[in-house]
């Protein structure tokens, strides 16, 4: 196995989650999931996105750390390889999106000051899925507090993990472009997204594939 720790990232209604599962099933690797069901703040920021930007995206910062850096830690205990549905950079895409300029300053402060004590992982996996299919896969899933998320919203997201995949350097990525595929319900198209993830050698930088 080339990689120890590998992240499946991709906006909201890509499929992440039940891709990271499906492979971890398969690979026996450990995996880590958001833990968005937890957090008391996320459906009133939907209701009430002006009210509830701060503490929503705060909440998010401290959990996601926590449980990354535990999550981290252990992996030797557990397992080889783990695989994320997420990057702790995740949190700084949503809250450019949703705060105003003075609170995510302040907010980049306290990003900078604990980011740099996470990991990088071995390989990055954005999904790109076209905002369409994303708002059918949202209304699938029928969570009533995402049902109001509109194209806008969705595509400032996917700018924002644009602009951030162009800003590393030092990653290892890979941008897979999910538009003609069904990884979740395609057993024949789950198998290409594993064998791409798994079956190349990418370099550092960006690595563009097209299924």
């Amino acid at each position: 196995m080339e990689y120890n720790y590998i992240v499946i990232e991709g906006n909201i209604g890509a499929g992440k989650t039940s891709l990271v599962k499906k492979i971890a099933a398969d690979v026996n690797a450990g995996i880590i999931l958001e833990r968005f069901d937890e957090n008391p703040f996320l459906p009133k920021f939907y209701e009430d996105p002006e009210r509830f930007s701060f503490p929503v995206e705060l909440s998010f910062l401290a959990d996601r750390y926590h449980q990354l850096k535990e999550e981290l830690s252990n992996r030797q205990i557990f397992s080889s390889l783990l695989i994320a549905d997420y990057y702790f950079s995740k949190s700084l895409i949503f809250a450019r999106n949703t705060l105003k300029d003075d609170e995510y300053n302040l907010y980049r402060q306290l990003y900078d000051i604990i980011h740099q004590h996470l990991p990088i992982p071995d390989l990055y996996v954005y999904l790109h899925v076209p905002i369409e299919k994303l708002l059918e896969n949202i209304k699938k899933r029928g969570r009533d507090y995402e049902q109001n998320i509109d194209e806008s919203y969705l595509l400032q997201i996917q700018n924002g993990y644009f602009d951030y995949i162009k800003s590393k350097e030092n990653f290892k990525i890979l941008l897979i472009d999910g538009t003609n595929i069904n990884y979740i319900n395609s057993e024949q198209d789950y198998t290409r997204v594993k064998n791409c993830i798994f079956n190349k050698h990418y370099p550092i930088g960006i690595s563009r594939v097209i299924l």
